[in-house]
């Protein structure tokens, strides 16, 4: 059987991540792609080498050409500079803008009818800018952001109710940053909503937990950042794409009128499928929780100007 295959752009740890979590779950065969002489194909080596242990029929190679990624369905960009302890993720913005702009080319013209899902930061700045650059349709170019706030929020719930992860059912939307919008009305413990289960001070103690999540791990981490969670979240959307499930997930995704918001990309549930993003999801938001949603994206809109675009 022929496996479909997914290029990872960067091999660093959120890309080495996605890969070796994509080949143990048996999704796809991998192509890691780096501008680093050997580091692609050293860790892609590395890989292979535990493939006896893991018994995984998918096999990773690395390299520096993207020729061999060629014929891709689905492409991940993780190409960038992490964030270091005390910088935010618009500090981020030229620096990656320019990676951001070199790595799109490249990939959408080895694998033009390719899926891209970014992962760079900052992330709803990123994913315009990559739409942009590609030519691709809105719906075939998206981002990872939102699963990823979503699990931090769920680990907080968990860590505050004592709840199994299992039993509970978390969402954030909005910009992947400080402007993100957790919900904790749309947030559940074996079905009750977290509004009904705690104070709004412990609420809201957990949403600053959310929102400040990835600079709580780089500052504990000194150098780098978050790259098992990121490496995962992206996992479950490559899962949803590859398997066409139209799993509905918090993605970065283009909006056009959607919550009266239009023209950016921002992290709202959206089906998931074969060909991209299926289509938004519209959730019932109370006037405080629209307010905060249009909030977060002019945030994104003053960014992707700031970058020119």
């Amino acid at each position: 059987m022929t496996l479909p295959k997914v290029t990872v752009v960067g091999a660093g740890q959120v890309g080495a991540t996605t890969a070796f979590l994509l080949l143990n779950k048996g999704i796809a065969d991998v192509v890691m792609v780096d501008v680093a002489e050997g580091l692609p194909q050293g860790k892609a080596l590395d890989m292979m080498h535990s493939r006896s242990v893991e018994r995984f029929a998918p096999v990773v190679t690395g390299t520096n050409d993207y020729a061999d990624t060629a014929g891709s369905d689905v492409v991940v960009v993780t190409a960038g500079l992490p964030r270091k302890p005390g910088m935010t993720r618009d500090d981020l913005l030229a620096a990656n803008g320019a990676i951001v702009r070199s790595v799109i080319g490249a990939a959408v013209e080895a694998s033009p009818d390719a899926i891209v899902i970014c992962v760079t930061n900052p992330l709803d700045v990123m994913t315009y800018l990559a739409w942009r650059v590609s030519g691709l349709p809105a719906e075939r170019i998206f981002g990872m952001g939102g699963v990823l706030d979503s699990a931090r929020f769920a680990y907080a719930i968990a860590e505050e109710t004592g709840a199994g992860i299992d039993t509970i059912t978390a969402l954030a939307v909005g910009a992947h940053g400080d402007a993100m919008v957790p919900l904790p009305r749309h947030s559940t413990v074996a079905g009750t909503p977290l509004t009904e289960l705690l104070t709004p001070e412990r609420i809201g103690a957990l949403v600053k937990r959310t929102i400040f999540g990835g600079a709580e791990v780089v500052a504990l981490l000194k150098t780098g950042s978050a790259f098992y969670a990121p490496a995962a979240s992206v996992t479950a959307m490559v899962e949803a794409v590859l398997g066409d499930t139209g799993a509905v997930l918090p993605s970065c995704v283009h909006l056009d009128g959607e919550y009266g918001i239009s023209g950016v990309y921002m992290s709202i549930p959206a089906s998931l499928g074969r060909q991209g993003v299926r289509g938004v999801v519209e959730i019932d938001l109370d006037d405080v929780e629209l307010a905060a949603l249009q909030a977060s994206a002019d945030t994104v809109a003053e960014a992707v100007s700031a970058l020119g675009l």
